[in-house]
């Protein structure tokens, strides 16, 4: 089975910690050329200097908002340029927790320019080289909350949606020039946002968090939560060659825990 990405250049976002880190470090072990995003300079300086590296591997970091559109295209569009990116991974922070109907039209309208807008800016940039050479890989890390919404997570699992179906789309258009767009939908992952959450429930219900976090890993058929390198490995192969047929999907990797088909 051909997984490796032996002279694939891949740009992850969310690179600076947690799952989008442990993608970028997958994707530098499957022998990709690594570009790492975030806003964190400092965090993503000590990442480009830990991947691995084989002989042609060049990995390198952009530190940016994603908010900032016209910041953001400038510098993707430049490093496009030298040298075409295949694979997009489309991963950046969740919304505030709280209810749907407290959220305020602004903190809808950040989420959306946050997450649909910042990757539909990284989708065009990127697209002409995909159409170049044939091969394009887009991974939308997301949520379950596609399939079954996440009490508390209201301005969350409304911006997720609207990525699934903005990818469903985009898998039907860009399917005949070889490029496949997936979305990889991570369920309890040992990760700081998760800690957040956790806290936040801990709070509301007055229980202490440990209670609250092992409720949680009980709901888990896998009776425990994600290592992010393991969200990683899918992202791996869903990138690969061996993925070419699998187009516009929804992938859970999250221990069973989601109860809808």
């Amino acid at each position: 089975m051909d997984i490796q990405l032996t002279a694939r250049r891949a740009l992850v976002g969310g690179a600076s910690r947690g799952i989008g880190r442990a993608i970028a470090i997958e994707l530098a072990r499957q022998e990709a050329s690594v570009v790492a995003l975030a806003r964190d300079d400092k965090a993503l300086a000590a990442l480009v200097a830990e991947l691995p590296r084989e002989a042609g591997q060049q990995h390198q970091y952009l530190a940016v908002d994603v908010s900032d559109g016209e910041a953001l295209i400038a510098m993707v569009t430049e490093l496009a340029a030298s040298s075409p990116i295949s694979i997009l991974v489309n991963n950046s922070g969740g919304p505030p927790a709280g209810p749907a109907h407290d959220a305020s039209p602004d903190q809808f309208e950040a989420a959306f320019g946050q997450h649909l807008l910042a990757n539909q800016r990284l989708l065009q940039a990127l697209l002409p080289g995909m159409r170049e050479s044939g091969y394009g890989r887009v991974i939308n890390i997301i949520s379950t909350s596609v399939k079954e919404p996440i009490p508390g997570l209201g301005v969350s699992n409304t911006i997720r949606g609207a990525v699934a179906s903005w990818a469903k789309t985009l898998a039907r258009e860009l399917g005949p020039s070889g490029i496949t767009v997936n979305n990889v939908l991570p369920g309890f992952t040992a990760t700081e946002r998760l800690d957040y959450f956790f806290e936040m429930q801990a709070e509301q219900s007055g229980q202490d968090v440990a209670e609250v976090r092992q409720q949680a890993a009980a709901r888990v058929p896998a009776r425990r939560f994600a290592d992010p390198a393991e969200i990683a490995t899918a992202v791996a192969f869903l990138a690969s060659p061996a993925a070419a047929y699998i187009n516009g999907i929804n992938l859970p990797v999250d221990g069973g825990m989601t109860g809808s088909l």
